[in-house]
């Protein structure tokens, strides 16, 4: 199949190896929107931008991640306007609020009172700007990897190729599996991506258990095979990311 714009990235992805070529992904769509948000763009100046920012805020990953980027003055305007939306949010839901009552019936049955503010602090933790960017084109990398999965014979042999994927996108792409694949390409796929991720949590386990025998004394001189970075890697295989990845900051 000949490449098209859209299916670069994530043949790039794939490319550059490791544990999970959707992690590669993941990564790569939070930089850039970490780059969009803060970087020289300044797209922080912009009233659209800021107006989903004020609205949707930023989970508590991204702040700490926005915070190691750099930008002092980027993160000093859009917590300026964010506060003021929070404000005015909480001026608003606290200002005939009075703690809900419930009859010693009600409490017999088990039944919680309903609170608004606790409603209205739960609705935000679940919202981010940065979470929910990078998820929306996330999900068009996963159409993309369906399309040549059906399409495109190297692209296939590439994954088979490849050390598997992370157990997060491992489920993700069972779940896209299921809608976008007929039931005899769904037979194929799994055929495939079973042993594939089966072989690799087998590998990532040898290297587990030899770095714990490394610290046994009588291997004190033995090598080192590939474990000396087992532990990041295993954490990645298991839940995805980039544990040992240094802080992503501004370009300057």
């Amino acid at each position: 199949m000949k490449e098209q714009l859209y299916t670069i990235p994530l043949n790039d992805a794939v490319d550059q190896g490791g544990e999970c070529p959707l992690c590669n992904v993941e990564r790569s769509l939070e930089q850039d929107t970490m780059d969009f948000v803060l970087g020289s763009c300044a797209s922080y100046m912009e009233t659209d931008v800021r107006a989903l920012t004020d609205e949707k805020g930023f989970c508590r990953v991204h702040m700490k991640k926005m915070f190691d980027y750099g930008n002092t003055l980027g993160n000093g305007w859009i917590l300026k306007t964010h506060y003021m939306k929070l404000r005015s949010e909480f001026d608003k839901e606290t200002k005939n609020f009075k703690p809900a009552k419930l009859s010693f019936a009600d409490k017999l049955k088990g039944k919680k009172a309903v609170n608004p503010l606790v409603d209205m602090v739960k609705k935000r933790e679940c919202k981010c700007y940065v979470c929910d960017h990078t998820k929306e084109i996330y999900e068009r990398y996963i159409d993309t990897f369906f399309v040549l999965w059906k399409k495109d014979e190297a692209f296939r042999t590439k994954i088979q190729n490849s050390n598997g994927f992370c157990m997060t996108h491992f489920g993700d792409l069972c779940e896209a599996a299921d809608e976008k694949l007929s039931a005899e390409e769904q037979a194929q796929f799994y055929e495939i991506i079973i042993p594939l991720v089966k072989k690799n949590l087998d590998r990532l386990q040898e290297d587990v258990n030899w770095l714990i025998e490394k610290f046994d004394y009588e291997n004190k001189d033995a090598d080192w095979k590939n474990s000396k970075d087992a532990i990041q890697r295993g954490m990645q295989k298991l839940k995805g990311g980039f544990p040992a990845d240094a802080p992503y900051q501004m370009k300057k």
